[in-house]
């Protein structure tokens, strides 16, 4: 594994109890950053910081990111365990299913836009005047290859993820001179429990999409977002960074 110097930075990773969010807790960890996890599985969140303790400095924040105070409140405890926040990964997404535009539950179609694309704001929102006041962060974004492309029968996560690159590249010219850098990642799909909100055919139509014929893994994403969450990277701000196995084709 290669090694990034994250030493003396603390990160809120949101969907940090499981899937590419437990993962990427992993890597920053493992690179010296102290880590809070945002998410709204209390159980889930309670597995998690049991496993990642040994690697470094966990904190454990149970909310629902679509809901403005408990955001509010969150921060605050983060700010006071961690001292402040250098690194924001947003993460957490849901699929909502699949099926034919004409045929979603409009509220199951709001409710994807919300978690995937509100969430992403509100936190933001949050979390940037922080990073303001120290000077320096860095923000990731996980988009998917589905907001590039729009993938048949999960129109309202298509949308909700190309919502989310736009967000990324306004915010990016935003805090361009402020030593704020924002970019955003699009995989192609990783094996997770976010499966099981999937019809299987809509699982092997990703599969069949992908030249490398096998799905993304959760470690290879979370080295890609280490990388994007260093000082390294020093002159990426609004972009979009595949890592889709060749399926993208821009």
């Amino acid at each position: 594994m290669n090694q990034i110097d994250l030493a003396r930075r603390s990160a809120v990773i949101t969907g940090g109890a499981r899937g590419i969010g437990f993962a990427t807790s992993l890597r920053l960890l493992q690179s010296g950053a102290s880590v809070a996890l945002w998410d709204v599985d209390a159980a889930a969140l309670e597995v998690a910081a049991g496993k990642l303790a040994e690697h470094g400095k966990v904190s454990i924040h149970t909310l629902d990111l679509t809901d403005t105070p408990a955001i509010d409140a969150a921060l605050a405890a983060t700010v006071k365990a961690h001292g402040g926040i250098d690194i924001l990964v947003n993460n957490a997404g849901i699929t909502g299913g699949n099926g034919n535009t004409w045929e979603l539950d409009p509220q199951v179609w709001k409710r994807v836009l919300e978690v995937n694309l509100y969430a992403p704001y509100l936190v933001s929102r949050a979390v940037v005047p922080v990073m303001l006041e120290r000077g320096y962060g860095r923000i990731v974004n996980v988009a998917s290859i589905a907001g590039k492309e729009g993938n048949p029968t999960a129109s309202h996560y298509s949308a909700s993820k190309a919502g989310l690159i736009a967000l990324t590249k306004s915010l990016g010219k935003e805090l361009a001179l402020r030593n704020i850098l924002v970019n955003c990642i699009t995989p192609a799909a990783a094996k997770t429990e976010i499966f099981d909100q999937m019809e299987q055919k809509h699982i092997d139509y990703m599969l069949a999409k992908i030249p490398m014929s096998r799905f993304l893994q959760v470690d290879e994403v979370a080295a890609m977002i280490a990388w994007l969450s260093s000082e390294d990277c020093s002159f990426s701000t609004g972009a979009v960074f595949d890592i889709s196995g060749g399926r993208a084709v821009y």
